[in-house]
């Protein structure tokens, strides 16, 4: 693992984090406990299709990286994370070259989940379409196409529209989840889980209040306004109570508000189009 990770483009990524981590997210949990007997080879589903993967869509910091983890938690195999921005090289067919070795490893260190983060970035996020670009491409589409091993793919993508067809039909992947901005429910049990995550008795504190004024935070946000207010806590020499984090939450402007067009408009594409995770 330690050599894996000095290549620079795939690395060995040792944090898999549990669903109990993860808040939300409900069809996509269910999906994938669904397929996990299949992908770890079960003889009673000899006659199902192994899955090939899943392409994560939505908005930024709504636990699409934790999410990634979690699949290689709940299918019990190694995560191994592809860095497209290390990958692309200067000279002539270098970069197809790392990407195939990559693909390589992944194959012999099967079954295991291989997460390719921000995948727009790798394909089409590099100032346009390039020859570079399309030979990339169509290394990765037809290892898809043609891989024989256990290596389930979950790619993660801010902006979908960037991505070409051919990634994004039906076949490519099983499935295409839109991970929306978590609801009231699911904003209390990604409070929850951080409270307790850092050993605070949630006795202390009113959820549902503090879950209704999150209204349009993402779960990092959520989680930064209990690291601020831990820290807010700390300085008054104070324990943490509902009251710092109801501070913190007022003066914090979420993404929905500070890139209020944007998010509406991914939102928008994504009804109707996509599956959603809760």
């Amino acid at each position: 693992y330690e050599l894996l990770n000095r290549g620079g483009a795939l690395q060995f990524e040792y944090d898999t984090a549990r669903f109990s981590d993860v808040g939300g997210l409900v069809r996509l949990k269910k999906w994938l406990s669904q397929r996990k007997a299949v992908f770890r080879g079960d003889e009673s589903a000899a006659h199902l299709d192994a899955p090939k993967g899943v392409l994560l869509l939505g908005v930024q910091g709504c636990g699409k990286s934790l999410a990634a983890k979690a699949t290689a938690g709940i299918f019990g195999v190694p995560l191994l994370r592809l860095d497209f921005g290390a990958i692309y090289d200067k000279y002539h067919g270098e970069t197809e070259r790392k990407l195939r070795d990559s693909l390589n490893t992944a194959d012999v260190m099967s079954p295991c989940v291989l997460w390719i983060d921000e995948v727009e970035k790798g394909i089409a996020g590099r100032g346009g379409e390039t020859g570079t670009t399309q030979r990339v491409l169509g290394t990765f589409l037809t290892w898809m196409a043609e891989k024989q091993s256990q290596v389930f793919v979950v790619a993660t993508a801010n902006d979908i529209t960037t991505l070409p067809p051919e990634l994004v039909r039906k076949g490519r992947f099983d499935e295409i989840f839109f991970v929306d901005l978590p609801d009231k429910d699911v904003r209390a049990s990604i409070l929850a889980i951080h409270l307790t995550r850092r050993d605070q008795s949630l006795s202390r504190f009113e959820i549902e209040p503090l879950a209704d004024a999150m209204d349009g935070f993402s779960g990092a946000e959520i989680e930064q306004a209990v690291v601020a207010a831990l820290y807010a806590a700390h300085a008054q020499n104070e324990e943490l109570r509902t009251r710092h984090i109801l501070h913190e939450v007022e003066q914090t402007r979420p993404l929905s508000v500070v890139m209020k067009e944007q998010i509406h408009s991914l939102r928008t594409w994504a009804d109707g189009r996509t599956v959603p995770c809760d």
